[in-house]
């Protein structure tokens, strides 16, 4: 007996609450058909945006291009751990930022801003983010690469206009375009340094010391060569330029 009265005890909270809903967590639906979202929903999207986060940083903004070149200069100088990982994440964190501050700051401009000021709905703003976002990417996708995806999704003939092409063929190609031009970008790095090698290793048979490895000489060699060219000065201002800043 004692039993039941416990369960009635527990379960009768649990129906008042259902009965009194929460009225903090509903959607109010507009007259032109739109949808608004309460305060507690809108955190809650934001909290799971949130883990997707690291995600939009490496398909929509210039940190996959700008990572790839830093460890392509890495590998073509010889040094293994030196900078070390999180040093060039860090490196190419900060570049990003500075590369998308004006996308950003259009964001800020035109949905930000105006959703703080309760001028446009929370679907508004998200729809207004992305205009800046996709002009970024459209402008550093090359066509063969949306051509490929839009066939590979069966939408030929379908789109016609850029406006018009979705998040996920946008970012695919985006992602594609990015890695063709920090490959490029690479390759023109490691020239200076493979010809360093192939200096010293000459050198080195030449003297007969072929049991001396070339990587032991030519590193310091390349490192004075980095160096003497302000090579860091370089490399950021050729990434931030490969922008468009």
């Amino acid at each position: 007996m004692i039993r039941y009265v416990l369960l009635l005890l527990l379960t009768f909270p649990v129906l008042s609450w259902a009965e009194v809903g929460l009225p903090a967590v509903k959607v109010v639906t507009n007259p032109d058909g739109s949808q608004d979202y309460t305060v507690s929903l809108q955190i809650l999207f934001i909290m799971t945006a949130l883990t997707l986060l690291p995600a939009a940083l490496m398909m929509m903004t210039s940190f996959t291009r700008i990572v790839v070149v830093l460890a392509i200069l890495r590998q073509a100088i010889g040094l293994q751990q030196t900078p070390s990982n999180q040093i060039m994440i860090g490196m190419a964190l900060f570049l990003t930022l500075f590369i998308m501050t004006p996308t950003l700051d259009k964001v800020n401009e035109v949905a930000l801003q105006p959703y703080l000021k309760e001028e446009m709905t929370s679907i508004q703003a998200v729809e207004a983010a992305s205009i800046p976002v996709r002009d970024f990417m459209l402008a550093q996708t090359r066509e063969d690469d949306i051509s490929l995806f839009v066939k590979l999704a069966g939408r030929e003939g379908t789109i016609q206009s850029m406006e018009e092409l979705p998040f996920t063929i946008l970012m695919p190609a985006f992602v594609t375009s990015e890695l063709k031009t920090a490959f490029q970008i690479g390759f023109m790095i490691f020239i200076p340094f493979l010809i360093v090698d192939m200096v010293v290793a000459s050198v080195l048979m030449a003297m007969g010391m072929m049991m001396l490895s070339p990587i032991i000489i030519s590193l310091p060699f390349k490192i004075m060569l980095f160096v003497m060219v302000d090579g860091w000065s370089m490399i950021m201002g050729t990434l931030a330029a490969s922008f468009g800043i």
